[in-house]
């Protein structure tokens, strides 16, 4: 039974509330996964009435789901709702928000538990936790008292130790939840079922029996109109510091003892720590870096990256990254990792692919020189969620001929069953006091620690090159170059859209 509380979003006016926090909430209050006793403070600087706030983020707001059945469980919780306006850069001001949940907790019989989920940029991240502390809001002997903290978590390992350190005088680890939705995700939570919960797989995921592991996040759009904050950012950032290192220690990280939030975090803080650091010199070598040229998709002209309003025509930002590293222990030594990610691709997909090492010496010819002789395991992050297993089948007829075959399932099978959105399971966890999909602080500094080198070889030596691929294709042709074995190249969940693979140095 999940105890009462009081969910505080910090931030509640803002496009993530809107998007995705609130219809989260809605739909565990649907399902019945909430407590009687329970209630919603929007906390932000806009000046809203209760009732104002109901309407902007849950009646009039587009993505929540709504059902003319769910008419009267729509007045149910649309009556949770409450909204304070609060200078949020003034830390006397709180006192607003301290006086309403007094209000709310008295009300609700909420016993003094409150979530604070700062959906708010990271200028805020020390500057609320500290106007809690200055109101007594950060700790309580009759109840709990948990803070959610979105990415980005710092922008380098000396600024994530640094709000580790700040937010550390404030709460204390087990009550800090630093969330990366792409944990939220199904398929994600699936790696580790499907690794530590079937005898068929745990004993061949080794260095013994595994040839490399790709992972692809790939976007089917630009940068257009947040072109500005992108420049500041880039894939690497963006993507790979967090949501898919993140999938790399489910996929490479040891049994833990049990199921506990504890051990899970201990053993992905443990692949963390035995990645191989790239020295910068060692940059141009393990790390391709490029940026979408324009060019047509579906016979429309689509405009280059630099062609945006907001990026200086000069821009060396990454739209497209590929990594080439490996992780030093007793499991992993030797077996490559390569990460990809970029915007502008052929499709909108994240998968990890397995390949398997081939038997030792082949017995049988394959039906086509298409035909792959590896054995691959490919995991479905999103969409159309899922798992494949490729293996080798007799072709009928005489001789021995083998053809690849797929084994699939997708989740959209269990037809009985609800595929909840990412921000709804973290939420729960984080009600439940369970933070097994949410990120420890060491880890984020450790995962800084891989990136920071990298960040800073683009930055001083100007002869690492950025590659322009065309709008529409899966990146730099050169990037093909970076996966061992003769005539291999990554794994691509699709074929490009456009014909041109071309690329070159910008």
């Amino acid at each position: 039974m999940m105890q009462p509380l009081i969910l505080v979003i910090f931030g509640a006016s803002g496009d993530l509330s809107k998007r995705k926090l609130i219809p989260a909430v809605f739909e565990l209050f649907k399902d019945k996964l909430l407590p009687d006793n329970f209630a919603i403070l929007g906390v932000s600087r806009t000046a809203y009435s209760d009732d104002e706030f109901r309407k902007k983020l849950f009646y009039d707001n587009e993505h929540v789901n709504f059902k003319q059945s769910d008419s009267e469980v729509q007045v149910r919780f649309a009556s949770k709702l409450f909204y304070t306006s609060v200078q949020t850069s003034d830390i006397e001001d709180y006192v607003k928000a301290k006086d309403r949940l007094a209000e709310l907790d008295a009300k609700y019989k909420t016993a003094g538990n409150y979530m604070f989920y700062l959906s708010t940029p990271p200028s805020l991240y020390e500057t609320i936790p500290k106007a809690l502390a200055r109101h007594g809001l950060n700790q309580s002997e009759r109840g709990w008292r948990r803070l959610v903290i979105e990415k980005p978590f710092g922008h380098d390992e000396t600024s994530a130790k640094a709000l580790n350190k700040a937010l550390l005088q404030y709460f204390t680890e087990e009550n800090l939840y630093r969330i990366d939705h792409y944990l939220g995700k199904e398929t994600v939570q699936n790696l580790l079922v499907t690794r530590f919960g079937n005898g068929i797989f745990e004993p061949l995921w080794n260095r013994n029996y595994i040839e490399r592991i790709e992972i692809t996040a790939a976007e089917s759009v630009g940068v257009k109109g947040r072109a500005g904050y992108y420049d500041k950012s880039g894939a690497l950032k963006d993507m790979v510091q967090n949501h898919l290192l993140q999938i790399v220690s489910h996929v490479a990280m040891e049994a833990p003892i049990n199921a506990d939030a504890s051990a899970i975090r201990s053993e992905k803080l443990k692949v963390f720590q035995s990645i191989r650091p790239i020295k910068k010199e060692e940059v141009a070598k393990y790390v391709i870096r490029g940026q979408y040229i324009a060019s047509e998709i579906f016979g429309e002209m689509v405009e280059g990256y630099r062609e945006h309003d907001d990026v200086p025509a000069n821009s060396k930002t990454e739209t497209y990254v590929a990594l080439k590293f490996y992780i030093d222990n007793w499991r992993w030594a030797g077996v490559p990792f390569y990460i990809r990610t970029g915007k502008y691709l052929p499709t909108k997909v994240t998968e990890v692919v397995v390949t398997f090492k081939t038997p030792p010496h082949p017995l049988f010819k394959r039906q086509s020189e298409y035909d792959d002789q590896n054995n691959q395991l490919i995991m479905r992050i999103q969409p159309d969620e899922g798992i494949a297993l490729q293996f080798g089948m007799k072709v009928p007829g005489q001789g021995f001929k083998v053809k690849s075959v797929n084994m699939e399932f997708h989740y959209s099978e269990l037809i009985d069953s609800h595929l909840p959105e990412a921000y709804e399971r973290l939420i729960l966890d984080c009600m439940r006091g369970d933070a097994t999909l949410y990120a420890h602080g060491e880890s984020v500094e450790s995962a800084w620690r891989f990136i920071d080198p990298i960040v800073e070889a683009w930055r001083e030596d100007e002869s690492i090159p950025v590659y322009g691929y065309p709008a529409g294709t899966w990146g730099p042709d050169i990037a093909d170059e970076m996966i061992d074995g003769e005539g291999e190249t990554w794994y691509n969940p699709y074929k490009a859209l456009t014909r041109d693979v071309n690329f070159c140095v910008l």
